[in-house]
Protein backbone atom coordinates (compact mmCIF):
# COMPACT_ATOMS: atom_id res chain seq x y z
CA UNK A 1 0.00 0.00 0.00
CA UNK A 2 1.17 3.51 -0.62
CA UNK A 3 1.68 5.93 2.20
CA UNK A 4 -0.98 8.55 2.65
CA UNK A 5 -4.18 9.30 4.50
CA UNK A 6 -6.09 6.15 5.36
CA UNK A 7 -9.64 5.81 6.54
CA UNK A 8 -8.92 2.88 8.79
CA UNK A 9 -12.53 2.43 9.86
CA UNK A 10 -13.60 1.73 6.27
CA UNK A 11 -10.90 -0.93 5.68
CA UNK A 12 -11.66 -4.65 5.88
CA UNK A 13 -10.01 -6.92 8.45
CA UNK A 14 -7.76 -8.43 5.74
CA UNK A 15 -6.62 -4.97 4.61
CA UNK A 16 -5.95 -3.89 8.20
CA UNK A 17 -4.00 -7.10 8.87
CA UNK A 18 -1.88 -6.56 5.73
CA UNK A 19 -1.18 -3.00 6.83
CA UNK A 20 -0.26 -4.25 10.31
CA UNK A 21 2.22 -6.80 8.91
CA UNK A 22 3.76 -4.22 6.60
CA UNK A 23 4.19 -1.73 9.45
CA UNK A 24 5.63 -4.41 11.78
CA UNK A 25 8.20 -5.48 9.17
CA UNK A 26 9.17 -1.89 8.43
CA UNK A 27 9.46 -1.02 12.14
CA UNK A 28 11.63 -4.02 13.01
CA UNK A 29 13.96 -3.25 10.08
CA UNK A 30 14.33 0.38 11.06
CA UNK A 31 14.83 -0.42 14.75
CA UNK A 32 17.58 -2.90 13.84
CA UNK A 33 19.26 -0.32 11.58
CA UNK A 34 19.13 2.29 14.29
CA UNK A 35 20.51 -0.12 16.89
CA UNK A 36 23.47 -0.95 14.64
CA UNK A 37 24.13 2.76 14.06
CA UNK A 38 24.08 3.48 17.81
CA UNK A 39 26.45 0.57 18.50
CA UNK A 40 28.86 1.97 15.90
CA UNK A 41 28.75 5.40 17.53
CA UNK A 42 29.29 3.95 20.98
CA UNK A 43 32.20 1.85 19.77
CA UNK A 44 33.84 5.01 18.41
CA UNK A 45 33.24 6.84 21.67
CA UNK A 46 34.48 3.89 23.70
CA UNK A 47 37.81 4.00 21.80
CA UNK A 48 38.62 0.40 22.62
CA UNK A 49 36.21 -1.02 20.07
CA UNK A 50 34.28 -3.09 22.61
CA UNK A 51 30.64 -3.70 21.90
CA UNK A 52 28.16 -2.16 24.30
CA UNK A 53 27.42 -5.49 25.99
CA UNK A 54 31.11 -6.26 26.55
CA UNK A 55 31.72 -2.77 27.86
CA UNK A 56 28.85 -2.88 30.35
CA UNK A 57 29.67 -6.42 31.47
CA UNK A 58 33.34 -5.65 32.15
CA UNK A 59 32.80 -2.47 34.20
CA UNK A 60 32.58 -2.51 37.99
CA UNK A 61 29.25 -1.33 39.31
CA UNK A 62 30.42 2.07 40.56
CA UNK A 63 32.94 2.63 37.78
CA UNK A 64 35.99 1.94 39.97
CA UNK A 65 37.29 -1.19 41.63
CA UNK A 66 36.28 -1.51 45.25
CA UNK A 67 38.84 -0.58 47.85
CA UNK A 68 40.04 -3.37 50.14
CA UNK A 69 38.96 -2.77 53.71
CA UNK A 70 40.68 -4.27 56.75
CA UNK A 71 38.83 -6.91 58.71
CA UNK A 72 36.78 -5.42 61.54
CA UNK A 73 36.67 -7.52 64.68
CA UNK A 74 33.52 -7.64 66.82
CA UNK A 75 33.55 -5.59 70.03
CA UNK A 76 30.19 -6.51 71.53
CA UNK A 77 28.50 -9.88 72.06
CA UNK A 78 24.89 -10.67 72.88
CA UNK A 79 25.10 -12.91 75.99
CA UNK A 80 21.84 -14.67 75.07
CA UNK A 81 23.06 -15.73 71.62
CA UNK A 82 26.27 -15.79 69.62
CA UNK A 83 25.43 -12.52 67.83
CA UNK A 84 28.22 -9.96 67.69
CA UNK A 85 28.55 -6.35 66.61
CA UNK A 86 31.67 -4.38 65.65
CA UNK A 87 30.34 -1.09 66.98
CA UNK A 88 30.08 0.32 63.48
CA UNK A 89 26.90 1.14 61.64
CA UNK A 90 23.39 0.92 62.99
CA UNK A 91 22.98 -0.72 66.39
CA UNK A 92 21.58 -4.24 66.14
CA UNK A 93 18.13 -4.80 67.60
CA UNK A 94 19.43 -6.81 70.53
CA UNK A 95 21.76 -3.94 71.53
CA UNK A 96 19.06 -1.29 71.13
CA UNK A 97 16.64 -3.38 73.23
CA UNK A 98 19.27 -3.91 75.95
CA UNK A 99 20.08 -0.18 76.09
CA UNK A 100 16.38 0.63 76.28
CA UNK A 101 16.10 -1.83 79.19
CA UNK A 102 18.74 0.13 81.10
CA UNK A 103 21.91 -1.84 80.32
CA UNK A 104 25.22 -0.14 79.46
CA UNK A 105 27.17 -0.86 76.28
CA UNK A 106 30.22 -1.73 78.36
CA UNK A 107 28.37 -4.76 79.74
CA UNK A 108 28.48 -6.35 76.28
CA UNK A 109 32.16 -5.71 75.49
CA UNK A 110 34.08 -8.75 74.34
CA UNK A 111 37.08 -9.05 76.65
CA UNK A 112 40.43 -10.13 75.31
CA UNK A 113 41.78 -13.03 77.40
CA UNK A 114 45.29 -11.54 76.99
CA UNK A 115 44.47 -8.02 78.08
CA UNK A 116 41.82 -5.47 79.04
CA UNK A 117 38.46 -5.13 77.37
CA UNK A 118 38.56 -3.70 73.88
CA UNK A 119 36.92 -0.32 74.16
CA UNK A 120 35.71 1.61 71.12
CA UNK A 121 37.31 4.83 72.41
CA UNK A 122 40.73 3.22 73.06
CA UNK A 123 43.34 4.46 70.58
CA UNK A 124 44.68 1.82 68.18
CA UNK A 125 48.20 2.01 69.63
CA UNK A 126 46.89 1.17 73.13
CA UNK A 127 44.95 -1.88 71.81
CA UNK A 128 48.02 -3.55 70.31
Amino acid sequence: MAAGNFDLSSMSVDELWSLHEEISTLLSTRILQEKRELEKRLAILNRSGETVRESVASRPVAGKPRRAYPEVLPRYRNPATSETWSGRGKKPRWMAAALAAGHEMDEFLITDPHGPATRPDTPKAARR
